[in-house]
């Protein structure tokens, strides 16, 4: 999968309370706004980083694509949403939040973390993606020295 820095949402992002994306993405202040996924369709991919806590079993994750006025994704509205069980949140398990086709209408966009539980904790890392590149997806070995 290719990504692009300046489309990452978030970097390895401990969640431990709802929280919005360290990041945000700025479609410029233009009308009409630029149509992310108008020609192909775009995705937020999900890769966990270190695995979701549910020692308790009360924990929840629930996963949103918002759109804000505001670069700090207050007063968002949510595009799109999707609910993980902890126990699917493994540590390299990568999860995919398609976004609609033509529902962006405001300047920012960015990912919002919306937990519950007693101790819920996970660590992501969000990128913005064609779906295509999202499919292609391929994982290399680490830790190594090419002399």
């Amino acid at each position: 999968m290719f990504v692009d820095s300046l489309l990452r949402l978030s970097d390895a992002q401990a969640v431990t309370s709802d929280a919005a994306s360290t990041n945000t993405i700025d479609l410029g202040n233009v009308t009409p706004k630029r149509g992310i996924g108008t020609g192909e369709p775009m995705e937020v991919v999900l890769t966990v980083d270190v695995a979701a806590d549910h020692t308790t079993g009360d924990e929840t994750y629930e996963f949103q694509f918002i759109q804000s006025a505001n670069a700090d994704l207050s007063s968002p509205d949510i595009l799109e949403l999707r609910v993980i069980a902890a126990a699917d949140l493994s540590a390299g398990s990568v999860h995919h939040l398609p976004i609609p086709k033509g529902a962006i209408t405001k300047r920012y966009v960015g990912v919002f973390y919306n937990t519950g539980g007693t101790t819920p904790t996970v660590t992501v890392t969000a990128d913005l993606v064609p779906q295509s590149f999202a499919e292609a997806r391929a994982t290399y070995a680490g830790g190594f020295t090419v002399s």
